[in-house]
Order: structure tokens, then C-alpha cells, then sequence
């Protein structure tokens, strides 16, 4: 099937561009001897699980059901971290993962022993025997870690993704973890954890490694691990890999330790699209195309971070005299190069989804032609946080997903109906 064939909307994650990805990450692997996880927090489109393992060393997950998951679906290295465990469900999780990530010394302590119970240590292999249809019961190696908080805040504008910013409840500071664990309970942990940007670059992991160093130095000693946790956007046009290799070899040298990296959208950055169709344009005081794609349902970051997509064919209207519409994503890429936006008559729009929700906005565009009912729109970077944040408000229909092979065939992995939405409620 090819993509114009597609019924709308959908996910179309592209295989081809997934696999550059994978190969910078495996570059990186590779130089410097780390281990790198998918964050499936980000992408858990487990059709393409078989690929992601070629490259990377297996996933980490932020619950029980993410870690099953990884478990069935990628079959390596199975890590999970979740502010706080519920007891009923810490056998399972001890079944499925190999490391257990602890964000808080009461959580350290509350579990440690089944940890241990279960085994721990490095040095050991796990090992299952079958259990009926459960996952098998543990036998083997299980290393528990962590979550520190270095206090050492990197982003700007986006304290709903900051994990040290003030009063977070992500990660242990250097105080609490002195004054709630004994030197001999911190010899029991066999690696930290920290997880401290979103969507950035090496020189702001390089600044936070000297946080940790300075604060967190003498325990990194004691360990078998470091985890760097995620939000390093490597496979970004203007990412600094060498300044990441020389931040990896250093604490792997400095300490004998083993790093782990965990990117999500790092794995499936602009490797996917959500195609809409026009419904229809009304006027308020300017134009909006009301779409079969919904920011509130198919794209809810739009509304949280918030952002405004990246949509082929179109640009901003404060770029419009700058960027190329043709592509906006690879024109912001390319650096705000002068393009056809600024040459030919503009048309503004806004687009909307198709909810009740009167927010339900995706944002301002400039188009260099009048809209069309019917016409279909491609919004681009579609892979992450889409897939598994949707939802069926209104009773609104999931989009199919859809990978398109590196030959251009399309291929529907999955589709979506009523009985989606009923059974949810």
C-alpha cells in the first residue's frame, strides 16, 4: 500500500529514517562501550522492537505494563524506575526486570530484601524457569539503583520537565540520602541513577555530570553502574557526539563503571508523521481547517508543553518571511533559510481538531495556497509522544499505525475502532 492510499488520520512511522537513528546510537555504543535503552515512555511501537534490538541493549520502562512489554517484545535488557512501587506488583516486576531503580530511600528499603532475595549483583547471570503462562520465576542476577537528584537545574521554560526543579519529587539529594541510608546501606546499592534533561544537548549532560561528581563523587566509587537516564536528543542535526563520548569514557575510566544511556525520542526523532484530512474551514476573524486529527487526543504534548508541530508544507506565521514552507522541519534545520513563504501570497490558518474542546488547537500556519476541504496535511516528528499518550475523548477514533518500509510500501499495524473506545470505559 502506498501512503496516498492510507485512510486518515494515521501514524506513519518511517523505517528507513529509525534505523539512521539507531545507527548513531549504535556508534556510540560501539566507541565508548556504554549500554543504550529505549525509553519507551517515548516510543513503544513494539512492531519495530525487533529492529530497535539490533542496535540497542534492550528498554527501560516506568511501570509494570511498560516493563512486561519490553520483557516480551525486545527480549534484552529490562530496566524500570518509578517514583514509588506498589507492593502487589514488585514480585512481577522482579520477574521481568533486571535492574530496579529506586527513586527515594524509603523505597530502597522497603524492597531491597525482595531484591536480594530474588539475586543481585553484576556478577551473576539471570536465569528463568518456566512457570506456566507467568514470565518464570527468578533465579538469577537483579541490581537495584538509585534515582539521586544533583540539583542542577539545565532547562529553561519547561519546569513541567525539569526533575530538579524546586520541591520535585523525582530523585534523592545528596541530604537526604546522608541523612536516611547508612554507609552500609549505601554499599548494598550497586548504581545511580540520575535523569535530568529533556530534549537537549551534551554540553548540558557535561554540566550535570559535574554536579554529580562534585556532590555524588566519593559513592560513584562503590558502584557497578551509572545511569544517565535520558533526554539526550543525539540523533539531532546539531548534537555535540563527541563531547558525549568524552562524557561516557570519563566516568566509565575515572570510576570502573558500566554507563547506561536511555533515550526515548532520541530513538524515533523525526522518523514519524500523522497525516490529517481538511474537514472543514470556517471564519471567525480568520480562517480555521478543522481537522480529523485532534491535538487534545492524537497529539496531547501540543496542549502540555505546549508547542506548536512542525507541518509540511507550511511554516509559522512570526517565520514566515524566513522559512522555506516546503518543509518547515528541515528548514529550521538548515537555519531560517529564505524560502518560498516570503515570495508568494500568504494564507493563514488555524487548525483545530474536531472535539468539543474549544482549546482543541494545534496552532497558526502559513500556507502558500488556499486550503482545500479534503486535502490532507502532514505533521512531521510524529513518532514520540504520540502513540502512547492518545486517548478517546468525544469517543474519538485512535489514528492507525502504520509503518512505511524503506521501499516506500506501507504496511498497517494496527487499527482502531469502537469496540477501543467502549472497552476503556
Amino acid at each position: 500500500m502506498k501512503k496516498n492510499e492510507l485512510r486518515t488520520p494515521c501514524y506513519v512511522v518511517q523505517e528507513k529514517k529509525l534505523r539512521e537513528n539507531l545507527e548513531i546510537l549504535r556508534e556510540v555504543r560501539e566507541e565508548t562501550g556504554c549500554h543504550i535503552l529505549l525509553a519507551q515512555k517515548a516510543f513503544s511501537m513494539y512492531h519495530v522492537y525487533p529492529l530497535i534490538g539490533e542496535y540497542l541493549d534492550g528498554a527501560t520502562a516506568s511501570g509494570l505494563h511498560e516493563a512486561r512489554l519490553g520483557y516480551e517484545e525486545m527480549g534484552k535488557e529490562n530496566h524500570i524506575f518509578s517514583p514509588a512501587y506498589k507492593e502487589e506488583e514488585i514480585q512481577e516486576i522482579l520477574r521481568l526486570c533486571d535492574h530496579i531503580v529506586f527513586n527515594s530511600p524509603a523505597q530502597f528499603r522497603k524492597y531491597k530484601d525482595q531484591v536480594r532475595a530474588c539475586g543481585c549483583g553484576n556478577d551473576c547471570q539471570g536465569i528463568f524457569v518456566a512457570a506456566g503462562d507467568m514470565y518464570g520465576e527468578c533465579i538469577g542476577s537483579r541490581s537495584m539503583g538509585l534515582r539521586i537528584n544533583p540539583e542542577c537545574s539545565t532547562q529553561e521554560g519547561h519546569a513541567i520537565y525539569d526533575p530538579c526543579a524546586p520541591f520535585s519529587r523525582l530523585g534523592t539529594t545528596l541530604e537526604q540520602m546522608q541523612a536516611e541510608l547508612t554507609e552500609e546501606e549505601i554499599s548494598e546499592l550497586d548504581g545511580l541513577h540520575f535523569h535530568t534533561l529533556c530534549e537537549q544537548n551534551s554540553d548540558d549532560l557535561a554540566t550535570t555530570l559535574r554536579a554529580v561528581e562534585e556532590k555524588f563523587g566519593k559513592y560513584l566509587h562503590q558502584m557497578k553502574w551509572v545511569n544517565f537516564g535520558g533526554g539526550h536528543h543525539i540523533t539531532r542535526k546539531d548534537y555535540d557526539l563527541e563531547l558525549l563520548k568524552k562524557c561516557i569514557r570519563h566516568v566509565k575510566e575515572t570510576y570502573d563503571v558500566e554507563v547506561y544511556l536511555e533515550p526515548g525520542e532520541a530513538v524515533a526523532l523525526n522518523a514519524g508523521e500523522l497525516i490529517t484530512e481538511v474537514l472543514e474551514i470556517v471564519d471567525n476573524g480568520m480562517k480555521i481547517a478543522i481537522l480529523d486529527a485532534s491535538a487534545a487526543c492524537h497529539m496531547p504534548d501540543v496542549l502540555e508543553m505546549p508547542y506548536r508541530p512542525p507541518l509540511r508544507g507550511a511554516c509559522d506565521p512570526e517565520a514566515a518571511d524566513t522559512v522555506d514552507c516546503r518543509d518547515e522541519r528541515e528548514a529550521a534545520d538548515a537555519g531560517n533559510r529564505h524560502g518560498e513563504c516570503a515570495d508568494r501570497q500568504q494564507h493563514i490558518y488555524r487548525l483545530a481538531g474536531p472535539t468539543c474542546l474549544a482549546g482543541d488547537v494545534i496552532g497558526d500556519y502559513v500556507f502558500d495556497h488556499p486550503l482545500q476541504c479534503g486535502e490532507r496535511l502532514v505533521f512531521q516528528d510524529m513518532a514520540i509522544y504520540t502513540m502512547v499518550k492518545t486517548n478517546t475523548f468525544n469517543g474519538m477514533k485512535l489514528p492507525d499505525i502504520v509503518l512505511e518500509r524503506e521501499d516506500g510500501e506501507c504496511e498497517i499495524v494496527r487499527t482502531f475502532g469502537y469496540e477501543d473506545f467502549k472497552s476503556r470505559l
